[in-house]
């Protein structure tokens, strides 16, 4: 049988550059298997840790169901109303709730709270005029109902003369800012006892606001 020529070339093949090929397949899967070095180039800029670490709280706190998403609904409706109860203690003006907020509504609060307000102090008179309008003797009854017309027309007089001067301040301290209703607002402020007031009063009477 005619024996076929074998090249020379697989004969005296070098065995190093076959050690090598394997060698060689072997550390490209090794090295593709290892972890990636966090400071090797990817492709895209590496984000800020402040900018990580917010994207996992973000991805950790996403409710998975409609129970979990309710109940941290209540849970932050919950925490709005403390920050709130706080403020209308302190008077942070950054929790406060809308009817209270801003520079003008607070002017009027300082306002009002910076005087004696006739209106203050109609709940302890009313119940004085009441306890002698049950009073059998038609003397004391006549001077209960004499009391209730005399509470009634220095409340009306006091509110209009408090809200003349109010406006007038108002108009002068913000020329420029919207004051519509903060009048009323400081007005149904001054029926209120001070101890009683929210946001709790945050000048002493007599201060200048």
């Amino acid at each position: 049988m005619p024996v076929k020529p074998v090249p020379l070339g697989f004969v005296f093949r070098s065995r190093a550059k076959d050690e090598k090929a394997p060698t060689a397949d072997k550390a490209q899967v090794n090295l593709s298997k290892q972890p990636r070095d966090p400071q090797a180039p990817k492709g895209r800029p590496t984000p800020k840790r402040s900018e990580a670490q917010s994207q996992r709280r973000s991805v950790a706190h996403t409710p998975t169901n409609r129970k979990e998403a309710a109940k941290r609904q209540r849970e932050e409706r919950r925490q709005a109303l403390e920050r709130q109860r706080k403020a209308l203690a302190t008077g942070d003006e950054r929790y406060l709730p809308a009817t209270h907020k801003g520079p003008v509504r607070k002017f009027a609060r300082d306002w009002v709270d910076s005087r004696f307000n006739v209106a203050e102090f109609f709940l302890p008179l009313a119940v004085v005029i009441l306890v002698l309008s049950v009073v059998r003797v038609p003397a004391i009854q006549s001077i209960a109902l004499l009391l209730w017309l005399v509470v009634i027309v220095l409340i009306v007089a006091d509110a209009a003369f408090s809200g003349f001067r109010l406006n007038k301040r108002l108009k002068e301290r913000f020329p420029d800012d919207r004051t519509r209703g903060a009048v009323a607002y400081a007005l149904m402020r001054s029926l209120q006892m001070r101890r009683l007031r929210l946001p709790k009063p945050q000048v002493k009477r007599g201060e200048r606001p």
